[in-house]
């Protein structure tokens, strides 16, 4: 098996720093590839990200900063890629070095645009990596949270489950408690679903919805994403575990949720260009959006939350008369 102490992050925002104060809890070197010379130089000088966590204090002597792709992937054993999805077909274009015989894990919460996959089936179905060497890294966790050293919540999946419990011992610490999973499927499809749920509940409370509503598009957007899970990958799972539900809930009523932000500009009546110019990370569930709403267009799950998100956001549909339906759609 590969050396669980050769791991390097792919990505530069705030879940890969977050993923680094992990790891650098219990390893002495970890590799940390980020397209960003001046972010690298900031770190080695200043201790912190420049752009992201710039609270979380960093220890430059544990890492092996790069803005090689190739030198950090030829070096290490396991691979976290924490990059927005959006990014991840440019990024992995450079690719010169294999990855063959790399364990790969994704800490990315949404679907390749260019191909319409989460990301464990892209590197399954185009760089031929086995699953048993591909993993998922969810919450329930906010990356803000892990730069305070609140108590967090991740699950490791990972069809092999000694890797599951080889990642979970390197990433778990004094703030940081993990459980595992086989549902490598299910918990990166709750991952990417619960995005356009928070942008669901984000558009309800820029629209003047209260409480009584969001928690009523919360229970039924629980029971949708079962519903949307077990027509892609059918598996026994329990979907009021934190990896599915947790991870829904904190994305959903965060104030460090993205999604929910971006949701809660395009109700109040921003453009979708003129949210994203606005906000300086990715909302994921933007992209995620299109390619559910396309996923759920062959499988035929009843989703009818991700259609209104769909609506509004690339069908140009009011947010005001789309929500007015969707009240009447959820019990």
């Amino acid at each position: 098996m590969s050396d669980f102490s050769k791991i390097a992050v792919i990505g530069g925002g705030s879940w890969a720093t977050a993923i680094i104060k992990m790891l650098s809890e219990n390893l002495e070197n970890i590799g940390w590839y980020m397209r960003s010379i001046y972010a690298i130089e900031h770190i080695k000088r200043n201790k912190h990200n420049p752009n992201y966590l710039s609270s979380a204090e960093l220890h430059p002597e544990q890492l092996d900063l790069s803005d090689n792709l190739n030198d950090i992937i030829a070096s290490y054993d396991v691979l976290i890629f924490a990059i927005p999805s959006a990014f991840l077909h440019t990024e992995l274009q450079k690719l010169t070095v294999s990855l063959e015989n790399k364990i790969v894990f994704s800490a990315i919460k949404g679907i390749v645009p260019e191909t319409g996959l989460i990301v464990g089936e892209h590197f399954h179905d185009h760089y031929q990596i086995p699953f048993e060497n591909i993993g998922v890294i969810t919450g329930p966790c906010h990356a803000e949270e892990v730069a305070m050293e609140r108590l967090s919540y991740l699950t490791v999946a990972c069809q092999d489950e000694e890797k599951a419990n080889a990642l979970s011992k390197v990433v778990a610490g004094r703030y940081i408690k993990v459980t595992t999973s086989d549902d490598i499927i299910g918990t990166e499809y709750a991952a990417m679903l619960k995005n356009i749920y928070a942008i669901a509940a984000g558009i309800a409370h820029g629209l003047g919805y209260g409480d009584n509503f969001q928690s009523v598009l919360m229970s039924n957007a629980i029971r949708e994403m079962k519903r949307f899970i077990k027509k892609v990958h059918k598996m026994k799972r329990n979907i009021n575990n934190s990896a599915y539900l947790g991870d829904l809930l904190v994305t959903g009523y965060s104030v460090f949720s993205r999604n929910r932000m971006f949701g809660n500009m395009i109700g109040k009546g921003y453009t979708v260009k003129s949210a994203m110019m606005e906000m300086s990370m990715v909302a994921e569930g933007y992209y995620a959006t299109k390619s559910a709403y396309e996923i759920n267009e062959k499988n035929g799950a009843k989703t009818p939350i991700i259609n209104a998100v769909y609506n509004v956001l690339y069908a140009k549909k009011e947010a005001k008369d789309e929500f007015e339906k969707l009240t009447n759609r959820l019990n």
